[in-house]
């Protein structure tokens, strides 16, 4: 095993074991969550145990073979619009086949595509959506331990990042959508919500990791939030969603022990393609709407000889564009980026080093093939300003503290997943159980605090929040997000309106496996 330096001094955990083996931990850490500072890496930077250099790792023997083509276009999603203030469509989840990076793969979807549709509507409309589960009876019985994972063709439906009612048949993830049954969701989004990148994916417990991870994820753009400013309404648009592929020797998952070990097979991919390629012309300026929908690992993702000049964080307009050579990004997160073209030529969008506690995946994204005759395209000067006031001290009426920790066994790299317990205030996710009571109308600062030597990604639903301090340092500049990256052994504060929606929903590490052994608590705001 390699030396992995400082972290040598401290108890190893299961990811280091894992990682350190074949690599060493990756040294540099960033800013929690947020955007990572521009750090001067090589793109040469080497692979990990999860080979993201395009050879399969151990395990992948037997797995059908399929074409590979490196210069293969980037394919975006279908969009389905909303007309007249309604989006009425379908969503069948069921089993596909699916050719990606080499690979056949028989993976659960939406509709029989990986990503989903993309749904796009405006502040003030009514998604509407027949979900039908199409999946097979689930084959387990009920476990006598329901924290564990289990039925994993039990499904729900999440609409992340939203500002809509957690109850009823809106963004309720309490429900329980069976094999065999079709179920309705109704959501009103509100005339003021926020208009940005948001998306969609399955949430029930004991299911949402291993069917995100099979790519069970689409984006849901609420328009308009661009529309005055010329130099973003006039570029072209991707959408772009993140995810790491994984897969046992059959090229299916159907145990979480596939998603749980490090040595599976796995590798990166965009809207369910391996290295898809975009193509611009010289000078031309894109908008890139980018998913991280991945359900564990962070991407410190760049793009060679160019700048991201981030414009929005989690569908939230930002008050002034940011220029960055790198971003981190967390699963759940998204960042909406201009991307401006230089010179002709082909250059690489990477995931680079990064050091969450353990090595994040390094390697290829995508390909941007720069050429044609140049466009005279102008970044803008301005973006008009966040859709939110700053909450100061005043409007403050109550704080909390959080505290996230992990009981694991004393030899991790033997540990099987049921030995570990991801833990929110000392104890497991009970669905029965009301953690944080909130009175409708409270703004409130929470300091969560992470007692684990890895990050955790924390994320809540129905209300956004805006960044106040990292390990207890003021920021400058108060983003609003609805998931941040909590550092190890540090901490983050931010504050948050509970203004608009009463009822039960939930806060949780969007880490998907660390959720789904136990690392989320249910909030109730109530009318007072």
């Amino acid at each position: 095993m390699k030396p992995i330096g400082p972290a040598s001094r401290r108890r190893l955990s299961r990811r280091d074991f894992l990682w350190a083996g074949s690599t060493g931990l990756a040294t540099g850490v960033l800013s929690a969550g947020l955007v990572g500072p521009a750090i001067k890496q090589g793109w040469g930077a080497g692979g990990s145990g999860m080979d993201m250099q395009g050879h399969a790792g151990a395990g992948s023997r037997g797995v059908p073979r399929a074409p590979f083509d490196k210069a293969a276009a980037l394919i975006e999603p279908e969009v389905r619009r909303s007309v007249n203030g309604e989006l009425r469509t379908t969503l069948q989840v069921r089993y596909t086949y699916k050719d990606i990076g080499g690979y056949r793969l028989s993976l659960r979807s939406y509709e029989g595509m990986i990503p989903g549709p993309t749904l796009r509507v405006r502040p003030g409309d009514v998604l509407r959506i027949r979900l039908i589960n199409d999946l097979p009876r689930n084959p387990d019985p009920v476990p006598l331990d329901m924290a564990l994972p289990h039925h994993f063709n039990t499904t729900n439906f999440h609409f992340h990042g939203s500002h809509v009612s957690p109850a009823g048949i809106s963004d309720n993830i309490f429900r329980s959508m069976e094999p065999g049954q079709s179920y309705d969701i109704e959501i009103a989004i509100p005339s003021d919500h926020t208009r940005g990148t948001y998306w969609y994916h399955p949430h029930h417990h004991g299911s949402a990791d291993v069917q995100m991870t099979s790519g069970m994820a689409g984006a849901l753009i609420v328009e308009g939030d661009f529309d005055d400013v010329p130099e973003i309404a006039g570029a072209a648009e991707h959408v772009l969603l993140l995810n790491e592929v994984l897969f046992d020797h059959r090229g299916a998952i159907e145990v979480y022990d596939t998603v749980w070990p490090e040595a599976v097979p796995r590798f990166l991919s965009v809207n369910g393609q391996r290295e898809p390629v975009i193509r611009m012309r010289p000078g031309e300026v894109q908008r890139w709407r980018i998913v991280h929908a991945g359900h564990e690992d962070n991407l410190h993702i760049a793009l060679e000889k160019h700048a991201l000049h981030a414009i929005a964080f989690d569908g939230i307009r930002r008050s002034r564009i940011g220029r960055f050579e790198s971003l981190l990004m967390a699963p759940g997160q998204r960042a909406d980026v201009l991307v401006q073209a230089g010179a002709s030529g082909t250059y690489a969008l990477r995931a680079i080093a990064n050091d969450q506690g353990y090595a994040s995946p390094v390697g290829p994204l995508a390909r941007i093939i720069v050429d044609g005759e140049p466009l005279r395209m102008r970044l803008p000067a301005a973006l008009g300003g966040a859709p939110f006031a700053t909450i100061r001290d005043e409007e403050v009426t109550n704080t909390r503290r959080v505290t996230l920790s992990v009981e694991q066994p004393e030899f991790p790299p033997a540990g099987n997943y049921q030995e570990f317990a991801y833990l929110v205030c000392g104890r497991r996710f009970d669905p029965e159980r009301v953690d944080q009571r909130i009175a409708l109308g409270a703004v409130e600062e929470w300091t969560v605090l992470n007692e684990h030597d890895n990050d955790h990604v924390f994320h809540i639903h129905t209300n956004p929040f805006q960044m106040v301090a990292i390990n207890g340092e003021k920021l400058a500049e108060r983003d609003w997000r609805d998931t941040v990256v909590v550092p190890r052994n540090g901490s983050v504060t931010f504050r948050s309106r509970f203004l608009d929606f009463t009822g039960r929903f939930v806060h949780h590490c969007h880490m998907m496996n660390h959720e789904e052994l136990g690392m989320m608590q249910v909030v109730e705001v109530y009318a007072s």
